[in-house]
C-alpha cells in the first residue's frame, strides 16, 4: 500500500485490461528501443501538427492534440477524482503548465524550422539540469549552449525573432514541466495524474483553438490527423518513456533524451523539407552535447 501527502493509505490504482495488455507488450521492448522511439514519435507527431496549421492555425492543432490526448488516457487509466487538496493544486500546475508549453512550442513551431526550435525549446531543460551545481565543467557545458545559441541567432539566413522567443517561453515552461512532473509522481500514482493533468491542459488550450479556427475543427480529416497528433506526440511517447524510466536510471534516460535536438533536425529535413544551415546544425550538436554532458554529471536526484 502506498501512503500519499495526507498520510491516507491507498491501494494501486485498478489497471485497465488495455493499460495491462500495453504493459506487457512494452515490456518485451529494450528500454533504450523505447527512448528513441518515443523521440521519433515526438518529432514525427510535430511534424504532422506542422501540417495542420494552414487549415485549424497553431491554436487549432494544440487543441485537438490535448483534446485527443486527454481523452485517451482517461479512458486508459481511468483516474479517480478524489484527491486531497494538494494533490489537485499539483494536478492543476502541472495541467497549467502542460497546456502552457504546448502552445508557445507551436507558436514557434509555425514560425521557425522544426530541428531550431526543439534546440531552442531544449534549453529548459538544460537549465535544470545545471541548476545549482558549482562544478566547472558544468560551466563549460552551459556555454556550449549559449554558443549554439549564438550560432542559430548569428549564421548566415533570417530567424524569425517571434519564433525564437516563443521556443524559448516553452523552453521555460518545460523547465517548470519537469518540476512540477516530479511533484505529480511524489503526489499521485500510475497515469493517474498524468491523465488528469492532461485534461486540465486541454481545458487550458481548448477555448484558444476553438476562438480562433471554430468549425474547421470538426472536419472529419482534421480530426482524424488531431487524433494521430495526439498518439505520436503525446500518449505514444508519454507511455514509452514511463516503461523506459522502470527499467533504466534516469540518468542514462537524460543523456538518450538530449538526442531530441538532433533528430528533430532530421525529421524536419526529411518529412517537412526543411533544411538547416551548417551553422544551425553545429548550433544543434552544440546543444545536444551539452545536454548530454550535463545529464551525465548531473547529482543523482536531478
Amino acid at each position: 500500500m502506498a501512503t500519499i501527502d495526507d498520510g491516507t493509505e491507498r491501494g494501486p490504482a485498478p489497471s485497465t485490461p488495455l493499460s495491462i495488455a500495453a504493459g506487457r507488450g512494452l515490456g518485451a521492448v529494450p528500454p533504450t528501443a523505447l527512448v528513441l522511439l518515443g523521440i521519433v514519435s515526438v518529432q514525427v507527431g510535430s511534424a504532422l501538427a506542422k501540417n495542420l496549421f494552414d487549415t485549424v492555425g497553431s491554436f487549432g492543432t494544440v487543441a485537438l492534440r490535448l483534446f485527443f490526448a486527454a481523452a485517451i488516457l482517461m479512458l486508459l487509466w481511468r483516474p479517480s477524482p478524489r484527491m486531497n487538496r494538494r494533490a489537485w493544486t499539483v494536478v492543476c500546475g502541472y495541467g497549467v503548465v502542460l497546456g502552457l508549453m504546448n502552445l508557445c512550442f507551436y507558436l514557434a513551431l509555425d514560425r521557425i524550422p522544426l530541428g531550431i526550435a526543439v534546440t531552442v525549446e531544449f534549453l529548459g531543460p538544460l537549465t535544470v539540469a545545471l541548476a545549482g551545481s558549482r562544478r566547472w565543467l558544468d560551466a563549460f557545458w552551459a556555454l556550449l549552449a549559449a554558443g549554439g545559441v549564438v550560432l542559430l541567432l548569428g549564421g548566415r539566413g533570417e530567424l524569425n525573432v517571434g519564433g525564437f522567443l516563443f521556443a524559448l517561453a516553452a523552453g521555460a515552461c518545460w523547465g517548470l514541466y519537469i518540476l512540477a512532473g516530479a511533484a505529480l509522481g511524489r503526489h499521485t500514482t500510475e497515469g493517474n495524474g498524468l491523465a488528469l493533468g492532461m485534461v486540465v491542459a486541454a481545458l487550458v488550450t481548448v477555448p484558444f483553438g476553438v476562438a480562433d479556427s471554430g468549425t474547421a475543427l470538426l472536419a472529419p480529416w482534421v480530426l482524424l490527423a488531431g487524433l494521430g497528433v495526439a498518439l505520436l506526440s503525446s500518449v505514444i511517447p508519454y507511455s514509452l518513456d514511463l516503461e523506459a524510466l522502470r527499467r533504466m536510471p534516469p540518468r542514462v534516460f537524460g543523456i538518450l533524451m538530449s538526442l531530441e535536438p538532433a533528430m528533430a533536425a532530421l525529421i524536419g529535413l526529411v518529412l517537412l523539407g526543411e533544411t538547416l544551415l551548417w551553422s544551425q546544425w553545429i548550433a544543434v550538436l552544440c546543444v545536444v552535447a551539452a545536454s548530454a554532458g550535463a545529464t551525465r554529471g548531473a547529482r543523482p536526484e536531478v
